[in-house]
């Protein structure tokens, strides 16, 4: 009888897990294809007309097929290389740097032996509620540092952020006290334990925050905007270049519409401008879209650390 009563137990059980196997996998499903809708919009949308676009709107299939927005995007292809070259040099050294620096900070300011760790939490922690404003650190970028249409300009404001170190010591925190003590008994110094002990337990923190380093690298235009002239715009990164092309053709459109240039003086140039914005999201978003897959599986880890802890 009892072992009848199991075997009806497990049989409901398993059948429990089914059902909810079922409902998780359809709300995950549902939930990723709203998410994937808008992307496959501006995916049809880059490879539809402008006319379309301006009369029927946007749709998940091309409209009236063409390919003048990626002919626009890429007219200069050189530039747009040079571009891309630009923010990846950005994304890599940026990313590298900032891991390390970040990793070095996290693992001084959790240890107990620097006296000093609270002191200077507090300085890292005040930063994120007030700030100097604007103008002082214009001044401190152009004039005191003399950074101006360099790439040190790009690469110096977002090599440090307060909220990764945040990620990066609970999870050094994490990491038992006896393993540290353990490599310095073996006779390793601070900067080997950190690398051969530390590092290596870390991974899923150091994609974390990579990930979101490099996409703020990637996606970052404003500093050009500020710090590069238009006498050094072969160090344009990409997004302000593309940024610049739109803005370009929608002034050139308003100039048209004013009178202020002939209309047939530009009958044979297409001007599009709604399939431009879906063609630069395509060309922008496609790096990063691939290459997240690669780090999801350490930066939904990565991101949750501490979630569960007292």
């Amino acid at each position: 009888m009892a072992a009848q009563t199991s075997h009806l137990g497990k049989v409901k059980n398993g059948k429990d897990v089914i059902a909810l196997n079922i409902i998780a996998y359809t709300f995950c499903g549902l939930v990723a294809l709203i998410c994937l809708i808008p992307f496959l919009m501006i995916l049809a949308g880059s490879f539809s007309s402008e006319e379309a676009i301006i009369q029927n709107g946007f749709s998940l299939f091309p409209q009236d097929f063409s390919m003048e927005a990626y002919k626009t995007v890429f007219e200069e292809p050189m530039v747009v290389v040079r571009a891309y070259a630009t923010t990846i040099g950005l994304t890599i050294c940026g990313t590298l740097l900032g891991l390390a620096l970040q990793t070095m900070t996290a693992y001084v300011l959790v240890r107990q032996e620097f006296e000093w760790r609270n002191i200077f939490s507090f300085f890292f922690y005040f930063t994120t509620l007030f700030s100097g404003g604007l103008v002082p650190y214009y001044l401190l970028i152009r004039q005191t540092l003399g950074l101006a249409d360099s790439y040190f300009a790009l690469l110096l404001p977002l090599l440090f952020s307060v909220y990764n170190l945040l990620i990066m010591k609970s999870y050094i925190r994490s990491i038992p006290d006896s393993l540290i003590d353990a490599a310095k008994i073996d006779g390793c110094g601070e900067f080997r334990t950190l690398v051969q002990v530390v590092v290596p337990l870390i991974k899923p923190a150091l994609a974390t925050v990579g990930l979101f380093i490099a996409l703020a690298y990637w996606n970052d235009w404003y500093n050009a905007m500020l710090y590069i002239s238009e006498s050094a715009s072969t160090k344009y990164p990409l997004q302000y270049f593309l940024y610049r092309q739109i803005n370009n053709i929608e002034g050139y459109k308003k100039m048209i519409a004013n009178g202020a240039v002939s209309g047939s003086a530009i009958s044979s140039v297409a001007l599009p401008t709604q399939t431009l914005k879906m063609a630069l999201t395509i060309v922008v978003t496609g790096p990063i879209v691939l290459a997240y897959p690669f780090v999801q599986k350490y930066f939904v880890q990565g991101i949750t650390i501490g979630a569960v802890k007292g």
